[in-house]
Parts: structure tokens; sequence; C-alpha cells
């Protein structure tokens, strides 16, 4: 039974299977420091959870890391996309944006690049406060999903 197990895992290792979330690093970006103004933002903290998931080591300052990833804007806000005959809003839409380069030994690996997503969702005054509980968890979805982007195009280089 033993035996099997270890068959069927060097059976996936082999295939490139990884963990959903997992993405394989290159040795130059294992130990990254992050460049950033604010540290808690929530595009942040996913992707310092999806690196530590992927194995890479958060340096705690640039002279000991091999990369540094510096995030040049994280930003987010909400738009309004309709509004009823009152003119009151209907419809909102949630963005969140980045933009971020890579280098390491003095060379950009990565020249800056923008991202934005966008979430759109149906706003209701009488139900105020689910509605601003649902705005947080898309705004927590996207800086997710923009952390799971700049994973996949680190992890090309």
């Amino acid at each position: 039974m033993s035996g099997t197990c270890a068959l069927l895992l060097l059976a996936l290792g082999a295939c490139g299977f990884h963990r959903q979330g997992v993405v394989p690093l290159t040795p130059i970006i294992r130990n990254t420091y992050i460049d950033a103004r604010d540290a808690r933002t929530g595009f942040q903290l996913e992707l310092r959870r999806s690196l530590a998931a992927s194995g890479a080591s958060i340096a705690p300052s640039a002279a000991q890391a091999s990369a540094t990833l510096r995030i040049l804007r994280d930003e987010t806000g909400r738009r309004v996309l309709s509004v009823s005959a009152a003119n009151t809003p209907r419809e909102y839409e949630v963005y969140y944006a980045v933009e971020y380069a890579v280098v390491a030994d003095g060379k950009e690996l990565l020249p800056p690049q923008e991202l934005e997503l966008t979430r759109n969702y149906s706003f209701d005054e009488a139900r105020l406060l689910a509605k601003e509980e649902e705005e947080e968890i898309l705004r927590a979805e996207i800086a997710r999903d923009l952390a799971g982007i700049v994973m996949r195009r680190i992890s090309s280089l």
C-alpha cells in the first residue's frame, strides 16, 4: 500500500501538479523583499501569504534579499455605475489597482506592470450593512485574484 502511495505521489510530482494557490518560484524570487508604502493592504497580505505558501521567505531588508518586489501603486475604491430616478446609487463598481516591478542585482527583471480588477454589485439603501459587507468581501476577493496574477507572472521569471 505504501509503495502505491509513493508511486502516486511521484506521478503527481512528475506531471507538474501542485496545490491550488501554490506557484513554483525560481530561486531568484525565493528570498524577496517587498518594497511598499503600506504593508497592511489586502493585496499585500494576500501576496505575502502566496509567497510563503510557495516556499519563499520575506526578507526584512533589500540588502538581505535576492530580489525586490516593488509595489508602486496599491489602491482600491468604488465608483457609481448607475443611479435611480431619484438620483440615488443603484449599482457600484469596486476596483483594485496595483502596479509592481521586480528588481534583482540592480537589473529590472520585470518592468512596471499595472493591473486593475473590478467587480459590480447592486446597492440597496435599505440593506446598507449587508451591502457594505458585500463590498468588503468583493474587495478581499479582488485582492486575492490580483495576488494570484502577480504570483503567476513572477513565477515565469
